[in-house]
Formats: structure tokens, C-alpha cells, sequence
């Protein structure tokens, strides 16, 4: 199961995001898990420098900002469609993708 984290501190937009998150999930039906990461220490592990931040199975994808929630169905569907190919496409014959 793939995992989501929102980090920020709490603020307006940390929870917006983590709303729109949700949001999204729910609509694609994706089963991932889903974690809202408010500890100062936690969130520097990931070299965040500005939150609200969404990190896909520990890599951070968007910084700084509050997705739309147009950008954050784009953005999930853009990573899944990717690690589907990454990992399905032709039993790893890359000759026919």
C-alpha cells in the first residue's frame, strides 16, 4: 500500500491540503494510507523547507504550496500511471512501451 504524508505545522494551509488530499483519495479510490506529519523534526527529515509539503512513499512531490484540488488529482494520477509503467509495461520489455 502506497503512502501519503502531508507535513506542515498545522496552519490554514497545512489542513487544506490534507483536505484536498483526502478529497482526491476518496474520488480516485486509491488505497493508500494517509498521514498528516506535524512534528518539526519529522518534516526536516524530507529537506522541507517551506509547507505546506506531500511526500508519495518518501519522496516529497510538491512543496510550498496548496494544490488545487484539480493539480493534486493530476499530480497522484500522474505518479501512479508512472510507477504502473515502471513496473507492468511489458514485463519489463521496454522495447514495446
Amino acid at each position: 500500500m502506497k503512502t501519503i504524508k502531508i507535513l506542515g505545522t498545522g496552519c490554514t494551509n497545512c489542513k487544506v491540503t490534507e483536505a484536498v488530499v483526502r478529497e482526491v483519495v476518496a474520488e480516485l479510490s486509491i488505497d493508500v494510507s494517509i498521514e498528516k506529519v506535524e512534528d518539526m523534526q519529522q518534516i526536516m527529515e524530507f529537506d522541507v523547507m517551506s509547507t505546506p509539503a506531500i511526500v508519495v512513499d518518501g519522496k516529497v512531490v510538491l512543496s510550498g504550496q496548496v494544490p488545487s484540488k484539480e493539480a493534486c488529482k493530476n499530480l497522484l494520477v500522474s505518479i501512479l500511471a508512472n510507477e504502473a509503467m515502471d513496473t507492468t509495461c511489458c514485463s519489463g520489455d521496454t522495447s514495446c512501451c
